[in-house]
């Protein structure tokens, strides 16, 4: 039976003891880093929504002039044409399509700074004396506005099919649906299309109602809401002609995104709920 060498046993168990000891530190170390890791990725995003700001319109007086004037036009445009939308509301809802998308290109290209365009750029004050450049509508700004619409377009049949799974008629009224709900993602959505483009991190804050309120997330919250408080009048047995699809719901839009967007411009501005 061969002799066993005390020295090499005890220098083995020496080498081994210290593996083992290295490889549990590897796993300790590595385990801390990925909790590290995942804590970093946490605070990375919450600071990334706590960081949105609130949009500032631009201090030009054309800005200023448009930001006053849009309200009004709309809520003239909305009266002017209130009976003839009871009376056949696709013909009317069609029609005044192309100015509403009119009047929110000008209000987007003259009030509101493009995406990816420095704050400081669009929200410093001009001094006196000073060449205000900012009314020029350059044409990043414009590419940004026509990006703006595609995305729009794209997010039109999406608030079709949700206005469906909300109730709206589903194999009647189709026309009255999609274009309601044209009017909606133009008024609400496009504006926030134009300022945050595809930022993954503005559009999570903005999705889930953690933005700062300012016109642009306001004009959404309230429109969202107004269409949801058009509903009510619908179901009730009244039998009044403004009570068909989609008129109350189209009223409640425009009402919502007004009130919301002159509520997130002014006493509610740079507010989180």
């Amino acid at each position: 039976m061969p002799l066993v060498d005390p020295v090499t046993m005890s220098s083995s168990a020496i080498v081994k003891g210290t593996v083992a000891q290295s490889a549990s530190t590897t796993k300790a170390t590595s385990g801390t880093q990925g909790a590290e890791d995942s804590t970093t990725k946490t605070t990375g995003a919450s600071s990334s929504l706590t960081t949105l700001r609130p949009v500032h319109i631009k201090q030009t007086p054309a800005a200023q002039t448009v930001r006053h004037a849009l309200p009004a036009a709309l809520t003239a445009l909305y009266l002017l044409r209130f009976d003839a939308l009871v009376a056949d509301p696709v013909p009317v809802m069609r029609n005044a399509l192309p100015v509403v998308a009119a009047l929110q290109m000008t209000y987007a290209l003259l009030c509101l700074p493009a995406a990816g365009e420095p704050a400081s750029k669009s929200n410093r004050k001009p001094r006196p004396g000073e060449k205000k450049k900012g009314g020029d509508i350059g044409s990043s700004t414009i590419i940004t506005a026509l990006l703006a619409t595609v995305l729009t377009s794209v997010a039109t049949p999406f608030l079709y099919f949700a206005m469906v799974l909300f109730g709206a008629p589903f194999l009647t009224h189709g026309s009255h649906t999609f274009l309601c709900a044209a009017h909606l993602a133009l008024l609400t959505l496009f504006p926030l299309f134009y300022v945050h483009g595809v930022d993954s991190a503005a559009w999570a804050a903005v999705g889930g109602f953690r933005a700062p309120l300012d016109e642009t997330f306001g004009g959404l919250v309230g429109g969202l809401f107004g269409a949801w408080l058009g509903a009510v009048p619908i179901p009730l047995d009244w039998d009044r002609e403004w009570q068909k699809w989609p008129v109350t719901i189209f009223c409640g839009v425009y009402g919502g995104y007004l009130l919301g967007r002159v509520l997130g411009g002014t006493l509610l501005w740079g507010k989180r709920f």
